[in-house]
């Protein structure tokens, strides 16, 4: 009785391990391969519950989410034969598990990595040292175009190994170090001619402003004393006008007016000198004569 209850117990015992051991769980974020002997007898894909043969039969899980890669550092030369250093990353994921797993075997994740980077590298050198590539098309916005052209003729290739390749971006894109001195010496170069020709057409611009500016200054100055010219004859006309009627009204009274006009231009300031004759008209209206002589006129 004891011996066949022990037997009894056993026996419940590997049955619960072998139903626990026939049932796993895939994962939403992942997929799975049921093997046998090493060949594939199911591919797991969706999530849930799963079945297999205990102890004979594994399983194997592959990350089905968006993985990255980074490549490493290449020198590339494009068609202007200026060479550049670039840096790479690319997205993928696993598409077909059951090829993936007949291209890589037991190397896995690791080994699908490194066939990947050689493809990468291989078609970043090809599509950026093809024919009609520059360094400035790589460093200009049409690197879009290019990558896109990379992960395109990537992805064709990396079908093989149960891949898709989903992006492809460059992180840098820098000169060898050989070159940046002279790449640099080159730029600023550029940068001072291109200096030159702006300050030559900033003075260039300044000439033409003093001149016009010049111009219009004498045009101004002649146009304003030409305007001064005729405001002066103007008035002297009207002054020689208004001289003539007073003269014609009372000649004598003229002739007084104009006499003390001319003691007074003479005789000013406390040091005036005079040398003239005693009979010099000058002295008609002091001596008292020519104003006598006016009024006996009158």
């Amino acid at each position: 009785m004891i011996r066949s209850g022990s037997i009894l117990l056993i026996a419940a015992i590997v049955g619960v391990v072998a139903v626990l051991s026939s049932i796993f769980i895939v994962d939403e974020r992942e997929k799975a391969l049921v093997l046998q002997f090493g060949q594939i007898r199911a591919v797991k894909d969706e999530p849930g519950l799963a079945f297999k043969i205990p102890f004979i039969q594994e399983v194997v899980r592959y990350d089905d989410r968006i993985l990255s890669i980074d490549t490493q550092a290449i020198e590339v030369t494009p068609s202007d034969d200026r060479r550049l250093v670039v840096d790479a990353f690319a997205r993928y994921r696993i598409s077909d598990v059951e090829r993936f797993r007949q291209a890589v075997g037991p190397g896995g994740t690791r080994l699908a990595e490194d066939r990947l980077d050689r493809i990468l590298i291989a078609e970043i050198r090809g599509v950026l040292g093809s024919e009609g590539v520059t360094s400035n098309t790589i460093l200009s916005s049409e690197r879009a175009d290019l990558m896109n052209r990379i992960r395109i003729q990537a992805d064709s290739q990396a079908a093989a190994l149960g891949l898709d390749v989903v992006d492809v971006r460059l992180k840098q894109t820098n000169l060898p170090e050989q070159n940046e001195a002279a790449t640099f010496e080159r730029m600023r170069a550029e940068r001072e001619r291109e200096a030159t020709d702006e300050r030559a057409r900033g003075e260039e611009a300044a000439q033409r402003v003093r001149a016009q500016a010049d111009r219009t200054v004498v045009e101004l100055v002649s146009e304003a004393n030409k305007q001064a010219e005729i405001a002066r004859g103007e008035a002297d006309a009207e002054r020689n006008n208004i001289f003539a009627q007073a003269y014609g009204a009372d000649e004598d009274f003229f002739r007084f007016y104009r006499s003390l006009t001319a003691y007074e231009n003479a005789l000013k300031g406390s040091n005036s000198t005079l040398v003239i004759t005693p009979d010099s008209e000058f002295f008609e209206f002091l001596d008292g004569a020519g104003l006598s002589a006016g009024s006996g006129a009158n």
